[in-house]
């Protein structure tokens, strides 16, 4: 199925579980449960540094997002390369910006004290990652 770039964007602005899988080390699977959103094409999500996705990923890009609904049906499956906005990559207004733009997009709605939550980023050293689908499939209806 050729699924359309307007189709994972529908189906990510309604679906929010998933399954990332990262490369360990030693080449085996890790698997984490995460929430995601939309961004620029692709999911985003939130991590901090001391996660075993976030020393994957920065150490071996390439991943695979499974989306769904709570049902398993329908499904969509990013597979990619995996782009980490920190403070060491990013510059703090725009990292700010990603970090904001990953809640809306996962909870569906604002935060209720802006303030607060970029504090609470600061604090935890929380990162964004953004999956963007060099092969795309799934179920998802276009």
């Amino acid at each position: 199925m050729d699924i359309s770039s307007r189709g994972v964007e529908n189906f990510l602005r309604h679906n929010h579980d998933a399954v990332l899988s990262t490369i360990r080390l030693n080449g085996a699977t890790q698997l984490s449960v995460i929430t995601v959103g939309f961004l620029k094409g692709g999911a985003i999500f939130t991590t901090t540094k001391s996660r075993a996705k976030f020393v994957n990923l920065n150490r071996t890009p390439e991943c695979s997002l499974l989306i769904s609904n709570s049902n398993w049906r329908p499904y969509l499956v990013l597979e990619g390369k995996a782009i980490i906005f920190s403070e060491d990559t990013t510059d703090p207004k725009t990292l700010k910006n990603i970090l904001r733009t990953a809640y809306r997009s996962a909870a569906g709605k604002e935060h209720p004290n802006w303030q607060n939550y970029d504090e609470a980023m600061k604090k935890d050293g929380r990162v964004a990652i953004l999956v963007t689908g060099e092969n795309i499939y799934g179920t998802i209806e276009n």
